[in-house]
């Protein structure tokens, strides 16, 4: 009997996704509730695989291709795959595919919750609290609130339209930036406005970054235009880690300027630069008016559960001789060799 095809997953997934992909390949998977390999423990697993299932942890390129002969498709369990070389992978007749909507509604949810988190100073509070104790109520802590503010949304997607639709039934006054107007019914319904980036910067009291990491929009919050913005507004970034510049964002926190910074996304993440840190700027973490999370956008159990099954769902399409549902790529029917 012909061995089975391996597949690699890079993270541990669900137990029904685990079922699953063994009722067609021999997935080998992390044990570990939680855990995740090391980039050097994927590449010395990933010789024999047909199929790899990845998570924003990873990063896949022409050096890591190359390594592996047999590789038919890398499934990203991601909307953006700016850590994976889609041209590469043609080049090698591997697939790339994504999951383009799955990720809107939770990490829409989770970005009004940063900005209403950081606005109301909840983590300050919180540190407070547990340091200090509760002597019960003092007049500390005033933040600002959603309602009658002006929320400027930066890059008007899926992700952006659903924020924008959660803040408006707080009350806020919408304003965007994007290089696509929004079609008319679409602006009219949200209450939207758009603006030029300087304009939404001066007028926002609140500024939320949804955009992707392109060569335009990296550090495209930088001092200067962090000097733009109003006194006393608040930043949220839930796009990508490099489209702000985080040890300007420290700066522009320590002198008073930006009210509070709020962040699930860090540079750190950014694989696919080659200047990217290893760290968030301890400057940064050291900044008492900042929430942050560890990438929680849509770490909702039951939606990483379905995330995964789809991914799972496009190695089995591809290994079957089947168009996977997301693809980013066209694979070359005449992939590159080991030695190309």
């Amino acid at each position: 009997m012909p061995a089975r095809r391996r597949v690699l997953v890079t993270h541990w997934v669900h137990p029904e996704v685990s079922s699953y992909l063994r009722t067609f390949c021999d997935p080998l998977i992390p044990s570990a509730v939680q855990e995740i390999w090391s980039p050097r423990e994927i590449a010395d697993r990933a010789g024999d695989a047909v199929g790899l299932i990845a998570c924003m942890a990873d990063r896949v390129d022409a050096a890591f291709l190359a390594k592996c002969p047999d590789l038919q498709v890398v499934s990203a369990t991601l909307k953006g795959y700016d850590n994976f070389d889609a041209q590469a992978c043609a080049r090698r007749g591997v697939w790339l595919t994504i999951l383009p909507d799955m990720l809107t509604e939770p990490t829409a949810e989770l970005a009004v919750g940063l900005a209403i988190g950081i606005m109301r100073r909840v983590a300050e509070a919180d540190r407070s609290l547990r340091g200090a104790g509760y002597p019960g109520w003092r007049p500390r802590f005033y933040g600002s609130g959603l309602s009658g503010s002006a929320a400027g949304i930066l890059g008007m997607g899926q992700v952006g339209r659903a924020v924008a639709t959660r803040l408006r039934a707080f009350g806020a006054r919408i304003l965007y930036h994007d290089l696509r107007p929004l079609p008319a019914g679409v602006a009219a319904e949200l209450g939207a406005a758009r603006l030029r980036l300087d304009e939404l910067l001066a007028g926002s009291d609140v500024v939320l970054v949804l955009l992707p990491l392109t060569p335009a929009t990296s550090h495209l919050i930088d001092d200067a235009r962090l000097a733009l913005m109003k006194p006393g507004a608040y930043l949220v970034n839930v796009g990508r880690g490099s489209v702000v510049d985080e040890r300007a964002v420290a700066r522009a926190l320590q002198a008073g300027r930006l009210a509070g910074f709020a962040a699930d996304v860090f540079a750190m993440e950014d694989l696919s630069q080659p200047w990217h840190p290893d760290r968030i700027p301890p400057e940064l973490l050291s900044q008492p008016r900042t929430l942050l999370t560890p990438h929680l956008g849509s770490a909702v159990d039951s939606i990483r559960r379905q995330m995964s099954l789809a991914a799972a769902r496009q190695v089995w399409q591809v290994l079957n001789g089947q168009r996977p549902d997301y693809p980013v790529n066209n694979p070359d029917p005449a992939p590159v060799g080991p030695g190309g």
